[in-house]
């Protein structure tokens, strides 16, 4: 598992500022009326909240730093750095103060947000309505980051989280929230973002501006009767310490791989068939890939398991062809798991963060097992893209398939179709359905499921949504609807282009991602679309990550 924090730049101090090592302690009740109308519970600081922003000042930052290099601008850098310096003495807080502040929302990465003297803090681990005591970390122009030392007042919806390394993992970020307070958590967060970026207005929002009309509803989100144990594919880095080989998670903030014998997020079979690929690897001296040297062998366990005919494949990742001992190995998985089905091997000799290389072999069994999400059956290769969360994957589709709004008569696109998964679901209550994806293997086995399922009434094609479906159009096919459902980025603005040139009547945008959802809405609207409900889905329980179902409808000429 890895984190979902992203690295933080190290502040600069001005000599004016407490020495470190020597913290000076401020007791600073939070004043919670200040900047209250800019931050709802469902988000941070909508100027530097997360990220993605920080990341885009960076880069902007950079691009002015070389405008004046080029122009060897060394005075006016310096000039620069004098002000910054001047402005960092004028913050109510700097780096190792100490002080206790109200939490009033939360961020999209879990971390509370409150303001000391108006001055934003993120606080990993606080919740909104909790009154902390804090330690000033980092500080920017504009916000910063604490750690929480202390809960003064603990909010009603804290709870003890259950993972004996959830500190440490940062797998999960909500855990210690409890769940009902999660769902009302990730469907403020959505209602706030299509607001604040898609400059909608949300029925019974009470941030929605007076007097205006109100015609979206945000349903509240579907969540999970056991949101337990719910993953059903496991990625495990491999590493060594002096006790032999471990598999488990990056510690926080590194590369450094820790030791893991559970997760409560996945599924329990994960778990065992990784405990004992451990335990068989340590018995036959079978060596860890390195980062820093690139030597080694093992890199990855990968283990995916079909939740309703609970077969089961495991995916060795190697750093080079040859496996020592590899008929043991095969023999002794084959013998204390029976339930695979399928063990593989993938070859990445790449000195690379990605977890797959480019070849992949059967060392036993078949090349694929077998799932259902409904009534569609699937077939699942090593590097199949095939949703994680298969229980909510039902749920998931079943509500895109409503907001469609079929009833056996139209042509539906499926315009980010991958293994053809929505398309397959589709199909079921469509005359025709067209699927259009980048990855040509994610199409080939879009072809074999549709083959797989006897379904004749589905056809897929190879390449970009934004050249495919004009190519069609002049063919003289024309969709009934359109489905989306994009990576974290958001529609091409090519495609968002050809859907208000397409003019389907209606339009179902499935989302992981709430911001750029709110942006291609913003142009749908524009276009004269109507977005009339977005139902949020809990499809990663205890982490901060939402997907959303999107209904659109255009409007009468």
């Amino acid at each position: 598992m890895t984190s979902n924090h992203s690295g933080r730049g190290k502040s600069r101090r001005n000599a004016a500022a407490p020495i470190q090592g020597k913290p000076q302690k401020k007791t600073v009740p939070m004043n919670s009326e200040r900047g209250q109308g800019q931050l709802r519970a469902g988000t941070g600081n909508g100027s530097a909240s997360g990220s993605e922003q920080e990341r885009e000042r960076k880069t902007s930052e950079k691009g002015r730093g070389s405008h004046r290099a080029s122009r060897g601008g060394r005075s006016q850098d310096a000039s620069n750095r004098n002000r910054v310096s001047a402005e960092r003495t004028d913050l109510p807080v700097q780096k190792n103060d100490e002080a206790v502040m109200d939490i009033i929302g939360m961020n999209h990465d879990g971390e509370g947000v409150g303001r000391v003297e108006g001055f934003t803090l993120f606080v990993p681990g606080a919740l909104p309505g909790e009154k902390v005591r804090i330690k000033v970390l980092k500080t920017k122009k504009q916000y910063g980051y604490a750690k929480l030392l202390d809960i003064v007042q603990a909010s009603p919806d804290r709870i003890a989280a259950p993972c004996a390394i959830y500190d440490q993992c940062g797998g999960c970020q909500i855990q210690h929230m409890s769940y009902e307070a999660q769902l009302g958590w990730k469907r403020q967060y959505v209602v706030d973002v299509l607001e604040r970026i898609g400059k909608l207005k949300v029925e019974g929002n009470e941030g929605s501006i007076a007097g205006e009309q109100a015609t979206l509803k945000v349903l509240p989100t579907l969540g999970m009767n056991e949101p337990w144990r719910y993953r059903n594919k496991a990625q495990v880095p491999i590493g060594v310490t002096e006790g032999g080989l471990v598999g488990g998670f990056y510690a926080r903030g590194s590369h450094r791989i820790v030791d893991m014998d559970t997760c409560l997020i996945q599924d329990e079979r994960n778990d065992e068939v990784v405990a004992r690929v451990k335990e068989i690897g340590r018995t036959l001296g079978i060596s860890a890939y390195n980062e820093e040297t690139g030597r080694g062998l093992l890199r990855h366990v990968v283990v995916k398991t079909a939740f309703r005919t609970g077969e089961m494949m495991l995916v060795l990742v190697t750093n080079g062809r040859d496996i020592p001992h590899a008929d043991a190995w095969i023999g002794s998985i084959r013998e204390h798991i029976p339930h695979v089905a399928s063990i593989c091997q993938n070859v990445n000799t790449k000195r690379t963060n990605v977890i797959f290389g480019d070849e992949t072999r059967v060392l036993w069994g078949r090349d694929v097992i077998y799932d259902y999400i409904g009534n569609v059956q699937f077939a699942i290769s090593a590097r199949s893209f095939y949703q994680v969360n298969p229980v909510q994957t039902e749920v998931l589709y079943s509500k895109t398939v409503e907001y469609a709004g079929l009833t056996g008569k139209e042509t539906v696109i499926d315009a980010y179709c991958g293994i053809g998964t929505i398309s397959l679901f589709l199909a079921q209550h469509a005359d025709q359905v067209y699927g259009v994806e980048i990855v040509k293997e994610a199409i080939e086995d879009a072809r074999s499921n549709a083959l797989l399922n006897n379904m004749r009434n589905v056809k897929f094609e190879v390449g970009a949504s934004e050249d495919v479906i004009p190519a069609w159009k002049e063919q003289g096919i024309t969709a009934d609807v359109i489905v989306v459902d994009p990576p974290r980025k958001g529609c091409d603005p090519r495609l968002l282009e050809t859907i208000l040139e397409m003019k389907p009547e209606r339009v179902v945008y499935v989302s992981c991602n709430p911001s750029t959802l709110a942006r291609d809405l913003r142009i749908l609207e524009d276009g004269g679309y109507r977005t009339l409900e977005v139902q949020p889905v809990d499809m990663f329980p205890h982490t901060v990550h939402v997907e959303s179902i999107a209904r659109i409808e255009r409007l009468k000429d």
